[in-house]
Formats: C-alpha cells, structure tokens, sequence
C-alpha cells in the first residue's frame, strides 16, 4: 500500500524536487502540501509551491499555508542559499501558477488530516522549520498517537551548516524542534550527515535532461541555481539535494540506512544553539524513539528523483 503522507515544506529548490519525487511515486499517496516560513518568507515558499504544482500539473493535491515566523524568534531567511525568491532559477521562464492555496490553515490541515485517517497511517514529513508540526502537537496532543512516524529533513549529528553544529531548519526555530523531537512518536532524522550525499553531479544532470520532458527542462534549471548558490556560500563542487532524501526513505527504506540513537536540541548554548545532539553511545535505551539517517545509496535514490519525474512529465 502506498504511504499517505502530508509533505510540509519550505520551497526552495530541494523541496521542489521532494514534490516531484512524492508525486511521481506510486508509493506514495501526497495527501496535502502545507507550507513554513523558512528558506523565505511564507509569501514566497507558498507562491513556490504553486509554481512546482503548476508546472508538475499537481491541481488535485490541497496546498495550505502555515507559519510565517518561529515560535519565539525573529525571522530568518537562507537567501544566500535560494535567492530573493526563495527558489532562484536560471535559463526558464516559470509559469504563474495557476494551483491555488486551499482555504484554512495548514496546522489545521494537519489535525484534521491525521484525526480522519486510522491512527498510524499518515507520516508527517517536514522538509523545512519545524514550526507547522510543534503547533499542531502543542494545539491537539492526541495526534502525536495517530501519526503513523516524523521523517524530517533537518540536523546532523556530525556537521552543521547554519552555524558549526546547528543545521538551518533547526537552528531558525529550535524550540518547535525541540517540541518535536520530544513527544513520543516515531521520529526519524535525515540530517547533513546523510543529505551531503545527495549530490546533484553532471552525470546525474545529465539523465534528468536526457529525458527531454519541460519538468526536466525545469529541474535541470533548478540544479543550476543551486549549485552556483552552494558553491558561492558553502563551497560545494556539485549541490547537495537534501529534501528529497526523506521522501526516499518513504518509498524504498533500503536507500537509507538508519541508526536508533536518542536526540535532543540544544536550546542555551552560546555556541550550539540549534544543535542536534545524537548520542551514540552502546546500547541505545529501549524507550528510544528516535533515529538517524546514516548512509545514502546515491544510484537508488537518483533513480527514483528520475523515475519521478519522468512519471510526473506524462
């Protein structure tokens, strides 16, 4: 059966490709994308994600805008990363799109989505601040029993990127991540550690063009801002995808392995504000409700953002 699942995301050029790869899986059923305030601005991400439904046809799929800022903390944007926009692009010319924002707001959606399904049946996967899921546990507290499990793009036990040791979705917002990562569900972390592996080469690049399709055209376009965006701020040769990463995991759990260690967010720290702290240390308790993605299989998971998107293209 295909996972059901609410895709809560901040577009941004990885959460683009997240969109694509969640709708053009058949194992997976895209119950609803709901939009944060992250990479920009809520205005922005949500006008993003109209664009990639527009131009991926997604005109059944309900988009609800959520959050515009953290729980306490001002504003931060990761504009060095994905432009003014929010989802710079080069060399294509971009529909306006013409998916609308449901009515209602996304914490809502999300309540209600979860409360309507059997419990354990719907996986909440954010791919940016987790802002959107705090208060929907923080508003109805049963849904934490409902939710099937939490993959979420975010942290790193090992590296950061927004500081030395705090990874951006978590250090704009690290109480709501902190919120999150303390209720009991099932929460599953794809961090740097594993997404700085996802890396869009040339060769990979290639395939996706070769595929000769307008949503090709545009991913292609994407990959291009991104990689001169990364290579300016964070010096990366290729871009890492990230977002993706965790829809993978979803369709095939063999793409990603994973390891069961408890984490917690630093919330005082002068220096590691932010920080994802993973303890690895033998055994991990029995209560543990909470893993971490290790290592990526880099053909597995680019043939499935292919297969996607070649699927999405008919």
């Amino acid at each position: 059966m295909a996972r059901k699942i609410i895709l809560d995301c901040d577009p941004g050029h990885d959460d683009a490709v997240a969109i694509l790869l969640a709708a053009g899986n058949p194992g997976i059923e895209l119950l609803g994308i709901t939009t944060i305030g992250g990479n920009q601005t809520l205005e922005k991400v949500t006008f993003n994600a109209r664009q990639v439904c527009t131009v991926a046809g997604l005109a059944d799929v309900p988009l609800h805008a959520g959050t515009t800022r953290p729980l306490v903390r001002p504003v931060e944007v990761a504009e060095g990363i994905h432009g003014d926009t929010g989802m710079e692009i080069h060399d294509y010319e971009l529909p306006q799109p013409t998916v609308g924002v449901a009515e209602g707001h996304a914490v809502d959606f999300i309540i209600d989505t979860v409360m309507a399904h059997e419990p354990g049946t719907v996986t909440l996967v954010p791919t940016g601040p987790l802002t959107n899921i705090a208060l929907a546990v923080r508003k109805e507290p049963r849904i934490v029993e409902r939710v099937a499990e939490i993959v979420l793009m975010g942290g790193g036990y090992h590296v950061g990127n927004w500081s030395a040791v705090a990874e951006f979705n978590i250090k704009i917002d690290p109480e709501a991540a902190h919120i999150v990562f303390n209720e009991p569900w099932p929460v599953t972390m794809v961090g740097l550690d594993l997404t700085h592996q996802a890396l869009a080469t040339d060769e990979i690049e290639a395939e996706i063009k070769a595929l000769g399709t307008d949503l090709a055209d545009f991913v292609v376009a994407l990959f291009g801002a991104f990689r001169k965006n990364y290579q300016d701020a964070q010096g990366f040769e290729h871009p890492p995808v990230h977002d993706p990463c965790a829809v993978a995991y979803l369709i095939d759990p063999s793409v990603v392995s994973v390891r069961k260690v408890p984490v917690d967010i630093e919330l005082t720290g002068t220096l590691t504000l932010g920080m994802t702290v993973a303890d690895f240390r033998d055994p991990a308790p029995e209560d543990c409700h909470t893993q971490v993605a290790v290592d990526l299989d880099h053909r597995k998971f680019w043939d499935l953002v292919i297969d996607a998107i070649r699927a999405v293209s008919k």
